[in-house]
């Protein structure tokens, strides 16, 4: 359920970067400007987070509430970009989208983490993979013939409505809840103090460095490759590019699962380097791909979108192992609040290198990620090595 319920309600998240080359042309958008379609996503959900974080909404709330609440209200904001008239109020419906998935996307982990102990890195894997599709899902839509903003835009917001109902009616908590606990002012400062936290949230930032620049700007990487390689600029809005996309970013999907099942075997910490390693290194080959054929630019793409990914969950496991039972709903927002924020930085200084160096320069910068992530996952793990 919970997994369905995600793949439904995340779909708001890519719902206008799937549309941004037509809005693109109606509007006469700049790169930059396209690009805060998405980091306007990125900033509502940092808004959210924190507003969730210091009321700790996430663990004083049940969770299906909400979940409920915020998939419904997020649909509300959501549909207000079909019929947006120009970017300013289709900035503020991204916003909105972001602000309300901020009661979709932490608090499912929490959910799925109460039914599961020893096999949690599969099952929030799982969830989190799911999220992944449902986030790639508009660009399948687009792909077909006639799709357009509205069709779209609004098949997202009711997807999201589903998604509500999916978790209001069907969903309980597992056998092992965590502990609810009274509002507190200092629950975030007790967070932050706990090192284990910062270092696995500091694993989490170099993973979220990367993450959300790739999938913002892969499937535009990809539509102006294939725009390169035949010489013909309609391509890079052509049915073929939108389903490049999602399959790029859809096989994410696959890599959570892929990194559940690992981490649980060989444990987190591994897997996750050796997740990070595998990306870092794909942001540092792709370019050599630009405006060659789609049988190598497809593959290495393809790879990343897998790996990118794969250990996303993970790092959320750990943080629910690393700070007491009744903090994990709150340690988990304040995580992904300050991960979402870095990524508004990331997303935004793709346009500049686009335009100095074409597309060829624009990844390798992310490969800084996984080095700063990898780095803070050894310094956790030597840390649990001492404590032994």
């Amino acid at each position: 359920l919970l997994a369905v319920a995600e793949l439904l309600g995340m779909s708001l998240w890519f719902a206008g970067s799937a549309v941004s080359p037509i809005l693109q042309l109606r509007w006469q958008l700049t790169g930059a400007q396209v690009g805060w379609l998405t980091t306007m996503v990125q900033l509502g959900f940092v808004a959210g987070t924190a507003v969730s974080a210091v009321l700790n909404l996430a663990d004083i709330v049940p969770a299906r509430r909400l979940f409920a609440a915020s998939a419904l209200l997020g649909a509300a904001g959501n549909a207000w970009l079909a019929v947006a008239p120009g970017l300013a109020p289709a900035l503020i419906s991204r916003f909105s989208a972001g602000f309300f998935l901020a009661g979709v996307y932490p608090p499912a982990m929490k959910m799925a983490a109460t039914w599961f102990r020893a096999r949690r890195g599969l099952a929030v894997g799982t969830v989190v993979g799911a999220l992944t599709v449902g986030k790639a899902g508009p660009y399948l839509l687009h792909a077909l013939p006639g799709a357009g903003v509205v069709p779209v835009v609004l098949s997202a917001s009711g997807s999201a409505v589903v998604a509500a109902l999916i978790i209001l009616i069907g969903y309980r908590d597992g056998p092992y809840p965590f502990t609810p606990r009274p509002f507190s002012w200092g629950l975030v400062s007790s967070v932050v103090r706990n090192r284990e936290w910062r270092l696995a949230s500091g694993g989490y930032f170099g993973h979220m460095l990367e993450l959300y620049c790739f999938w913002t700007w892969i499937p535009a990487f990809v539509a102006a490759s294939l725009s390169a390689q035949t010489g013909d600029p309609v391509a890079a809005t052509s049915p073929e590019a939108s389903l490049l996309a999602f399959a790029v970013i859809a096989v994410g999907g696959f890599g959570c699962i892929w990194g559940g099942l690992a981490s649980d075997r060989i444990g987190r910490e591994r897997l996750v380097m050796w997740a990070m390693a595998a990306s870092g290194s794909c942001a540092l080959l792709i370019g050599l791909t630009f405006g060659r054929s789609l049988w190598l630019v497809v593959p290495v793409a393809l790879v990343w979108g897998f790996f990118v990914i794969a250990d996303s969950a993970q790092f959320s496991v750990l943080v629910t192992e690393s700070v007491p039972s009744h903090a994990v709903g709150t340690a988990l927002t304040v995580q992904t609040s300050l991960g979402f924020l870095l990524t508004t930085f990331t997303i935004q200084a793709v346009p500049p290198v686009v335009r100095a160096a074409g597309w060829s320069l624009a990844f390798p910068m992310l490969a800084l990620g996984p080095v700063m992530g990898i780095w803070s996952i050894s310094a956790l793990v030597r840390d649990r090595r001492r404590d032994r």
